[in-house]
């Protein structure tokens, strides 16, 4: 039974009414089909492909050596092919199954289709589909209501709770990643007594992650993405996504970037680019340590162990290697090109490759770890503050004395005696390593946070040094961010989820880049460095102008009792 609906000029809607009996009702996908799980029937076909293709592969080998022809086939070549053949129309199709067991969504109009007990549809009005509205945040509770778990899913839920189901395997045993989170979700009520009501379940692709992002989801947590811009760098305008809950940091951004716009706009420089992995390898003398640190500097085996490391990526290229010794004890620093990734990985595999090759000049040598700590990743490090780690990055603007009157609501030589006191010499009395800035962290973090990148290295990625001079007769502010250790990629890691991957589009520099690899990601850096000029030239304003304490106490500071709202 159809019905369709509309007023006026609004689009019809078109509802489908499914007769049940009054037993669980089950849909059939075109998965079922498979007389294995899909996930199983996938691993198998995938593992047929890639023997059958070595088999032959190697097969042919030895034939070409012997100088036989390639057309003659014997009966374990002839099978091969047939299962090679068979296991890529299997790959091929697979990757339609997805799209067959999703329901079709038709331009025309919308489809309900309600399952109803028989008997009682022929009897009750099919109600009219009211538009969906977005909850209200605060202002009303939204209503989530989260069906009862079914009676297949209770036992399960039980035996997680009773440890004989780890948690942790609930997606390989399911084969349905959303399923595993609920359930994950209901055992850890069950286990703490405690309530997850406010953390949303529904409405994430839980896909998405499984291998790659979050081990055991149970939800995701929800961050406002304010816009800070038009950010006029380099003769292009941007619109800043920021990820924050801090009030006034993006207004704030968001005020440097009209400064900034209204004087000419900022520019930037890309002073390096390369993401660094340093081993730590181990000797019975100070002296063999000595000896492989000489060899890997020696210009002579550069080639030679380039070679090595770039067999790993087509985008991975090593740049430079530098060594430093503790006792008996040999620290290398490989530093190489990434592309659009922010290269962990992609380096790690081409420092994993030279270790692989120098155990053979070098036998005694004793691998301790892949990662050294001379990286160094994650951690505020001098050798990143000096010699850069990921993109170093310079940008610049020079702001007109009327904006910072007008705009900023203050004077140059505030400013400028602010900065020498506050970021140069205070952070110097502090001790700080790379910290002589104002709050760059601030903005990079947001940034970071909107775009998919690694949150923790926010730590290093932050190292900021601001500058500030008079110019033009002391008239006007010339201002400067160099940060030498911006750590961001385009592709890999949390950009490729919907939310992020949207932010990144929104700048220009989403996934990679075709026709210079490379160039998204160093893209994205200049950004983030135009987004921290403008951050540290509205908040030296602000104190500058005495405002710091008032704007956050008018803006930084909900009226609303929320404990009150949560409650209601």
């Amino acid at each position: 039974m159809e019905h369709a609906t509309g007023k006026g000029g609004n689009k019809p809607v078109k509802t489908k009414v499914k007769f049940v009996d009054d037993e669980e009702t089950k849909v059939v996908k075109a998965s079922d089909a498979l007389p294995l799980p899909l996930y199983l029937t996938n691993a198998v076909f995938f593992t047929l492909f890639f023997s059958v293709a070595y088999f032959l592969l190697t097969s042919w080998r030895e034939k070409i050596r012997s100088n036989t022809p390639l057309h003659i086939l014997n009966l374990s070549e002839l099978v091969s092919i047939l299962v090679l053949v068979a296991s890529f129309v299997y790959l091929l199709a697979f990757f339609g199954i997805d799209f067959v067991q999703t329901p079709a969504l038709k331009d025309e109009e919308e489809e309900d289709v309600r399952v109803v007990p028989c008997g009682q549809a022929l009897e009750c009005p099919v109600p009219q589909i009211a538009p969906k509205v977005a909850p209200k945040v605060f202002d009303e509770r939204p209503v989530t209501e989260t069906p009862p778990p079914t009676a297949e899913d209770e036992e399960i839920i039980k035996a997680v709770v009773a440890g004989t189901i780890p948690s942790y395997s609930l997606e390989s045993k399911l084969g349905d990643c959303k399923r595993a989170a609920a359930i994950r979700r209901e055992a850890l009520q069950r286990v703490t007594g405690k309530s997850l009501e406010g953390l949303p379940l529904e409405g994430f692709d839980y896909e998405s992650i499984l291998g790659q992002c979050c081990e055991m989801p149970i939800g995701y947590v929800t961050i406002p993405v304010g816009i800070a811009g038009p950010l006029l760098l380099d003769g292009r305008e941007f619109s800043v996504p920021m990820a924050t809950t801090e009030g006034c940091l993006v207004a704030s951004t968001n005020r440097g970037c009209k400064a900034i716009n209204l004087s000419g706009g900022a520019s930037s420089v890309l002073l390096k680019d390369g993401m660094t992995r340093a081993p730590v390898v181990r000797f019975n003398s100070a002296k063999r340590a000595a000896e492989l640190k000489f060899f890997m500097e020696d210009p002579d085996n550069y080639e030679t162990i380039s070679m090595v490391f770039n067999k790993s990526s087509r985008f991975g290229r090593l740049q430079t290697v530098k060594c430093a010794v503790a006792g008996k004890n040999l620290y290398m620093r490989f530093c190489c090109s990434t592309g659009d990734a922010m290269g962990m990985n992609m380096v790690s595999k081409g420092v994993q490759n030279v270790l692989d090759f120098l155990q053979n000049d070098f036998p005694d040598m004793d691998v301790i770890g892949i990662s050294g700590n001379y990286c160094s990743d994650k951690k505020p490090a001098a050798v990143n503050w000096i010699e850069g780690r990921g993109k170093s990055v310079v940008c610049e603007a020079v702001i007109k004395g009327d904006i910072v009157t007008k705009v900023l609501k203050t004077n140059v030589a505030a400013l400028v005696e602010l900065n020498m006191l506050k970021n140069l010499t205070g952070s110097a009395i502090a001790g700080a390593l790379g910290g002589f800035n104002a709050h760059a962290s601030n903005i990079v973090s947001a940034v970071y946070l909107a775009t998919g990148q690694d949150p923790a290295q926010n730590i290093e990625s932050s190292h900021c040094i601001t500058m500030m001079e008079a110019i033009n007769d002391a008239k006007d502010l010339h201002v400067s961010v160099t940060m030498p250790s911006i750590e961001v990629g385009t592709v890999g890691g949390g950009t490729q989820l919907a939310s992020q991957s949207a932010c990144l589009n929104l700048l220009g520099v989403k996934g990679a880049n075709r026709e210079a690899p490379g160039s998204n990601a160093r893209q994205l850096a200049s950004v983030v460095a135009g987004a921290v000029l403008a951050g540290e030239l509205s908040l030296m304003s602000a104190i500058a102008a005495g405002q710091l304490v008032k704007s956050h106490m008018k803006y930084n500071r909900s009226s609303k009792d929320v404990t009150a709202v949560a409650a209601a």
